[in-house]
């Protein structure tokens, strides 16, 4: 009795082990949902906020843009923070930041204040989004495990991308206790407590061996490069394109030119560069690096555009807009869950797929906003319902396909670049098609169109060159080496 009590420890040990790495999971959605939610759920809070604060519009597009500039700047340094100093204390750091940070939002008095604590809380958000790719990817070994880990931040991402105008307009239309805009902010603050409650006994511990120290240049080149690129290209369609925009554009491709060499010395050396550009001699890596910065790029241009029609053009409310693209997040959630079941043990046939579908159904939602007599949003929902399912089909499986084989040594500064290049599509996706938009809208109006007219072929212009890149998307994916993990 006592033997056969003796085998069942390691059972029992081993089962109580793999139940803690799924509610570890858990801690680890509720921080990357509230990032993501943050980054939409201030759109359709900035009107109040403006009435309420006597914000300027240039005080307005900061409280967006601070956030989102100062959340993509962070995250290569801070994954290599969270390999030298431990992943989950970096997270902890990270996540209880981030939750003061949003109080402090909520409660800021005046505009500047709301500046300076957005800006925080994006580098709060920049310190615990890496962490989590990089727990995943170093927690869950089985191939099936990791899947389903990445299936489940898929949706976590994808809910809070979707959700944030939904929310945010309940909330603000709701005016809890008179706070207006306010708890758009404070709704983070009892997830975050829960999550830092349970955080330190759910998570492993983890760092990469052999990290010495911080490479401050690598750190103070990486930052300055991505500020310049990142800077005008949310900045700059507001402001006009104007020269400095330009000029920053071409700095920041000199910047990053030094820092990739700076981090090719210090690789070759074996000095602790920021980024080991041995990662770069990765195929697999690269080529979905170029996936997700063009995949990521369709993704803020849609949903601006599709606001812009509904909301601009047509009249609707934020609420009513958000919840014509729900069926985008319900299908994106079914997919993303099942993306297991569709691709066997090769991801690129579910990649293929996913990109595939998302051809269709933006050529479905192009024929819906250019072809159909008396034009209305609801013919919008076949091809949402598409995009839905190839978005679910193709981003879980492409942050597996760039992170599975990543040494561990590396994945907290894979997973750094892959959250940047996220980034970085999403503002340049941004910036590039505004311009046919604003063309659009502008021809379109001057030849004496109505609003909707307009705002219909501004955006049917915009879903047909989303088309092209999903097609490029596509071609891209027949270089990715087949059969390198497991969808």
């Amino acid at each position: 009795m006592v033997e056969l009590a003796d085998s069942m420890v390691p059972a029992i040990v081993g089962a109580d082990r793999s139940l803690r790495r799924w509610i570890g999971l858990g801690v680890l959605l509720t921080a990357i949902f509230v990032a993501a939610l943050d980054n939409f759920i201030v759109f359709v809070a900035i009107p109040s906020i403006r009435s309420d604060l006597g914000a300027t519009v240039a005080q307005a597009e900061f409280i967006v843009a601070g956030y989102t500039l100062s959340f993509a700047l962070g995250l290569i340094t801070s994954a290599r923070l969270g390999d030298r100093f431990g992943r989950r204390r970096m997270f902890l750091i990270g996540f209880t930041s981030f939750t003061v940070a949003s109080g402090l939002c909520g409660a800021a008095p005046d505009p500047s204040s709301l500046i300076v604590f957005r800006i925080v809380q994006g580098i709060a958000g920049a310190m615990l989004t890496p962490q989590m790719l990089a727990i995943v990817r170093v927690t869950f070994i089985e191939a099936h495990e990791r899947a389903t880990a990445y299936a489940w931040m898929g949706v976590a991402i994808g809910l809070g991308s979707v959700l944030g105008q939904v929310v945010g307009g309940f909330v603000v239309s709701a005016d809890f206790f008179g706070l207006s805009w306010r708890p758009v902010f404070l709704i983070n603050l009892p997830v975050g407590i829960f999550a830092l409650a349970a955080g330190p006994f759910v998570i492993d511990e983890s760092r990469a061996p052999g990290v010495q120290r911080l490479d401050l240049v690598g750190a103070a080149l990486s930052s300055l490069g991505l500020g310049l690129l990142l800077y005008p290209l949310i900045e700059g369609r507001e402001a006009g394109w104007p020269a400095w925009v330009w000029a920053m554009l071409v700095s920041s491709s000199i910047v990053l030119g030094v820092f990739v060499i700076h981090q090719h010395h210090k690789s070759l050396a074996k000095t602790s560069p920021l980024l080991d550009t041995e990662l770069f001699f990765d195929r697999a890596f690269c080529i979905g690096l170029l996936l997700i910065l063009l995949f990521y790029g369709t993704i803020s241009p849609l949903i601006l555009s599709f606001s812009y029609l509904l909301q601009l053009g047509y009249g609707q409310s934020p609420v009513a807009s958000a919840l014509y693209f729900s069926p985008l997040a319900i299908t994106f959630v079914i997919a993303n869950l099942s993306v297991g079941r569709f691709g066997g043990a090769d991801a690129r046939r579910t990649l293929m797929a996913g990109a595939i579908i998302c051809a269709f159904g933006y050529a479905l939602t192009y024929a819906a906003a250019a072809l159909i007599p008396a034009f209305a949003p609801g013919y919008l929902v076949p091809g949402i319902v598409l995009l839905g399912l190839g978005q679910g089909l193709f981003m879980t499986p492409v942050v597996n396909a760039v992170l599975s084989e990543i040494p561990e040594r590396h994945a907290g500064a894979a997973s750094g670049v892959l959250n940047t290049m996220q980034r970085v599509g999403n503002a340049l996706g941004v910036a590039v098609l505004e311009i046919p938009f604003s063309a659009t809208f502008d021809q379109a109006k001057s030849a004496g169109a109505t609003m909707v007219q307009s705002y219909t072929s501004a955006f049917a212009v915009v879903i047909a060159w989303l088309a092209v890149v999903m097609v490029a998307v596509i071609v891209l994916l027949r270089f990715l080496p087949s059969g390198r993990v497991a969808a």
